[in-house]
């Protein structure tokens, strides 16, 4: 069979495009799931209500920045790095899962009158790690490189794809925020802090498990 003549000038196989397109799906799917870039962008509303917009998207490149760095260098090291340190990925996510923890459960016990002051970095912690570049999304793409059906390559481009959409969703929950108004922020503030909560000792019992 001839190949496809391709629009820009070359030739195109099908079959091959094809394959790779069902790579890619099978490696960008379980990343979406991981990294939730919807899930994010609720979460950013709920942790920077309090914070002047130009603030709150300074503290958005810095999580995209951070969680798509760490998440490269568990991409291409992640393996050499536990191995080095006698640690799993069981081991990791009670880690993250227990920091987690503690900054949902700071932030449900706070006095909604006198709310804490957010830390400069906190775009680094919780934002970039764990919840961009966590014990899901870091197991995920370590799996993915793995497989020899996949590989690096084809995990590099998913990964590349989901973080488009993380500032994608994270530039505007902006819009998202002036449509909810300032009560319906501190609601999500503590709905969010729940969730975080839970999603914390989901990842303690699967780290326990592991």
């Amino acid at each position: 069979q001839p190949p496809l003549p391709c629009l820009f000038g070359g030739r195109l196989q099908a079959p091959g495009m094809i394959e790779w397109l069902q790579k890619f799906l099978q490696a960008f799917i379980p990343l979406f799931v991981a990294i939730d870039p919807i899930g994010l962008a609720a979460i950013f509303l709920g942790l920077g209500q309090n914070l002047p917009p130009e603030r709150r998207q300074k503290v958005a490149d810095q999580a995209i920045w951070t969680g798509g760095l760490v998440a490269l260098g568990f991409l291409f090291l992640g393996k050499s790095i536990f191995a080095a340190l006698g640690i799993s990925v069981g081991d990791f996510q009670v880690a993250g899962g227990l920091i987690l923890f503690i900054l949902a459960a700071k932030d449900l016990i706070s006095s909604a009158a006198e709310p804490e002051k957010l830390p400069e970095d906190f775009g680094v912690v919780p934002l970039g790690m764990p919840l961009i570049a966590g014990p899901a999304s870091i197991t995920t793409l370590l799996v993915l490189a793995q497989n020899e059906a996949i590989g690096v390559v084809v995990a590099l481009v998913a990964l590349a794809v989901n973080l488009g959409l993380v500032v994608l969703a994270l530039h505007y929950s902006d819009w998202l925020g002036r449509k909810i108004g300032g009560t319906g922020m501190r609601a999500i503030s503590k709905i969010v802090s729940m969730l975080l909560a839970a999603i914390a000792i989901a990842m303690i019992r699967q780290g326990i498990r592991n």
